[in-house]
């Protein structure tokens, strides 16, 4: 027989009621995770328990991905076995962008409405694959490749289409080369991991308990066990036992139900590099955005003014240029530059919350848990979200994030890297 805690099983029947909200990431479902209970025994498998009932609180059956379905049915159209495909299943999300972005792109350069149509689907089309992938908390490469392949395909564009023009010096063509092998160094730097939880170091020998949970939770943090100082965190940030991970959590430190691990300073999983934002790669993180940044704007400038004949500013040019859809190659050029203003203009987005939050000394979790418990103070018309717990002034904060300690973990190979 299945032993189904009681509180659960009230959890499930509130549900069904409509009276209960879904759990979030950090609420476990079994006793186990509660500490201020501290049980000493559970009947159930913690973990199997948390992902069966979320997949039955959310009617989430284990269904394969779209992507996996949709590749797995033309192969079978095609007459190949879908048994063959099953021990690379990730690996399948990486043909889509390598395949599709060069066909909208160029089918969007044939007349304007097709432009409008395609750079308008294209953004809608990537935002409900993250809302699939995303709502059954899985990992996926489709999102890095397509941001790797547009970086690639915009810079080959620019190589075979702007440089034969004429209008690009070598000094730009350098510092257009500079700048995207300079990002892509430092996001090989920030995919070398955001800074996992180590295992708890042994407990004092005064310390005596017969429960295994009690026993971890007993044993005392150093000063900067696990990179984190802990004498800087008052009471308030309590630690937390983690019923996945089987270890405890330090102050400000959440579990990825993606990554399948807890992370120091957790600030979010970023799917466009397939990997989380943690103390152990921020820094390298807004370094990433900002290099790219700064990369796009000055290759789209180059752009534009070489399509356009007309000494014309960047967002005049954006608008109104006249004659670009005269020959097929400016046309690709013009709207290759839409499609790199949609992309930049989102991740200058996110650029600009991370350094807001920086500056507020919050993370983007505790950002979202703060307002889903109504902990929080929305400012300048909801763009600042204050908690003020680990705020002490926006020096003090600045000077914490770029000087806060790496922990030195395992050497990650390639593979976890990717």
């Amino acid at each position: 027989a299945v032993c189904i805690h009681r509180p659960l099983l009230a959890r499930l029947v509130k549900m069904k009621q409509g009276h209960f909200k879904p759990p979030e990431p950090d609420d476990p479902l079994c006793c186990c995770g509660d500490i201020d209970q501290q049980r000493e025994s559970c009947c159930c498998d913690c973990e199997e328990l948390d992902d069966a009932c979320e997949r039955l609180l959310r009617v989430d059956s284990e269904k394969p991905d779209v992507l996996f379905r949709l590749v797995g049915g033309v192969m079978n159209c095609l007459g190949f076995s879908c048994s063959t495909l099953g021990p690379i299943r990730v690996e399948l999300s990486i043909l889509p962008p390598m395949l599709l972005l060069p066909v909208l792109l160029r089918v969007a350069a044939l007349h304007c409405m097709l432009g409008v149509v395609v750079l308008t689907a294209l953004p809608g089309l990537v935002l409900w694959y993250y809302y699939i992938t995303h709502r059954r908390k899985r990992q996926t490469l489709f999102f890095l490749s397509l941001a790797l392949f547009s970086l690639a395909y915009m810079y080959y564009l620019f190589l075979t289409e702007i440089m034969p023009r004429g209008d690009v010096s070598n000094q730009q063509l350098v510092t257009v080369t500079t700048g995207m092998v300079l990002t892509l160094v430092s996001l090989v730097r920030t995919k070398q991991g955001p800074g996992f939880v180590q295992d708890n170091p042994p407990r004092p020998v005064h310390c005596s308990v017969t429960s295994t949970s009690q026993s971890k939770l007993c044993g005392q943090d150093p000063i900067h066990f696990n990179g984190v100082s802990q004498s800087e965190y008052p009471v308030r940030g309590k630690r937390k036992w983690c019923p996945m991970c089987q270890l405890v959590r330090p102050p400000r430190s959440g579990h990825c139900r993606i990554c399948g691990r807890c992370v120091l300073r957790m600030d979010h999983h970023c799917i466009w590099i397939n990997c989380c934002v943690g103390q152990g790669n921020h820094r390298h993180f807004l370094l990433t955005l900002l290099l790219f940044l700064l990369t796009s704007l000055y290759g789209i400038s180059m752009v534009l003014h070489s399509v356009c004949p007309r000494r014309q500013s960047v967002f005049t040019a954006l608008l109104y240029c006249p004659g670009v859809y005269s020959q097929y190659s400016t046309a690709l050029c013009f709207t290759c530059v839409w499609y790199s203003c949609i992309v930049t203009g989102g991740l200058l987005h996110l650029l600009i919350l991370q350094l807001i939050n920086i500056s507020y000394n919050v993370t983007e979790r505790e950002v979202q848990i703060a307002l889903r418990n109504r902990t929080a103070h929305r400012r300048y018309c909801g763009l600042v979200v204050e908690t003020g717990i680990y705020s002490h002034g926006l020096r003090h904060n600045w000077a914490q994030f770029l000087t806060m300690h790496t922990p030195d973990g395992p050497p990650l190979s390639l593979t976890d890297m990717v």
